[in-house]
């Protein structure tokens, strides 16, 4: 698969993530609290989810699955807070300010798992341009949200 279909395919889910902040918002407010919002969300996903794996004739290998290390049952953690920190947090501040900061966080804890190369990641050093970037990204943040 070329690079530019990864290119493509990201930037239609960034799309969807700026989406899913404002509905899961919504949702936080017809069900009363941003995590059952996030419960909603995870429950809606599961079953996409599990469509697409009939659907496309993708099973997992259980032995694979067995021998994960004990912090890769972590990823549907860190997306249950996302979205239930998005749906807490829109409403109060607005999409695009939760989602600068969303991001300024992402790039950080980037930046720092490329530099470690931890998480099974190649290592890629913090050098100045990079730090200049995360700087550039925290300068936006401020400017989105206007502090």
């Amino acid at each position: 698969m070329h690079a530019w279909v990864a290119v493509l395919v990201v930037l239609i889910s960034g799309t969807l993530v700026a989406l899913q902040a404002p509905t899961n918002a919504v949702v936080a407010r017809a069900v009363n609290s941003p995590v059952n919002a996030a419960l909603v969300s995870f429950a809606v996903g599961t079953a996409a989810l599990l469509v697409a794996a009939f659907v496309l004739r993708v099973r997992p290998d259980l032995a694979a699955v067995k021998g994960l290390p004990w912090w890769a049952w972590l990823g549907g953690l860190y997306g249950a807070v996302f979205v239930a920190a998005a749906a807490f947090a829109t409403p109060r501040i607005g999409v695009a300010a939760t989602l600068t900061l969303l991001v300024a966080g992402q790039l950080v804890m980037a930046a720092a798992l490329d530099h470690f190369g931890a998480l099974g990641v190649p290592r890629q050093e913090i050098t100045p341009l990079r730090l200049l970037g995360l700087a550039l990204v925290a300068g936006g943040v401020l400017l989105v949200r206007r502090f």
